[in-house]
């Protein structure tokens, strides 16, 4: 079993020039999942990465790739992700109409079905639908851009979807994403988390300082 928190460095961070190394290096380094956020420029305001830069990192690493997609439609592109090696699939509900039939179709697909809250979103709408996630995402910034400040506010969201996740006796991961610290993570961690995505907070310092900085998120 591994040891809580799961740590899911986000590449957002690393070298783009590097990424293969920088996959191979963060696992290395006691990375549980990666973590790799998709944006379409529409969704959300940025453009990242699409399914092929997935495929060519999944041969570098041997741990789950824990993929957020902010796109938007999102149905269309499932398969794409998944062909190209994503073990984790996360979608917001606003990215598609019917949110239960987004979440039945990535389990289809192989993959693991997870639910991403924005910070506005509220926890009531996977409340009749919990059968159907593996994995729930807590955005504690506003999704498009790494770098931004935790937002204390969304304490009290991890905490109601921590309950949600008890009644169910399932095992759900719930994962927080965004101004992610050791600070903020010993935060996140007493309010219920089990993952943690971060990006500056890894991949600062180089390869020689991702253990290091793997092991202060973990010491939450």
């Amino acid at each position: 079993m591994p040891t809580l928190p799961l740590i899911a460095p986000s590449i957002l961070a690393a070298d783009f020039a590097r990424l293969g190394e920088e996959a191979r290096a963060v696992q290395a380094a006691g990375a549980d999942w990666l973590h790799i956020d998709v944006m379409d420029g529409h969704f959300v305001p940025n453009i990242t990465i699409g399914p092929d830069v997935v495929k060519a990192l999944k041969p570098h690493v041997t741990i789950p790739m824990d993929v957020h997609l902010m796109i938007s439609p999102v149905d269309s592109f499932l398969e794409a992700f998944r062909e190209a090696g994503a073990d984790l699939i996360s979608v917001h509900p606003e990215a598609g109409p019917h949110l239960n039939r987004t979440l039945k179709q990535i389990r289809k697909l192989g993959a693991k079905a997870g639910v991403v809250f924005n910070p506005s979103t509220d926890p009531s709408v996977i409340q009749w639908m919990m059968d159907e996630v593996d994995l729930i995402l807590v955005m504690s910034i506003n999704p498009g851009f790494g770098g931004q400040s935790f937002m204390a506010s969304q304490l009290r969201k991890i905490e109601t979807l921590r309950g949600m996740i008890d009644a169910t006796g399932r095992e759900i991961h719930l994962e927080v994403d965004g101004g992610v610290t050791p600070e903020t993570a010993r935060q996140c961690v007493a309010a219920g988390a089990t993952a943690l995505v971060a990006g500056t907070a890894v991949f600062r310092g180089g390869p020689d300082a991702y253990a290091g900085n793997i092991r202060a998120l973990r010491g939450a």
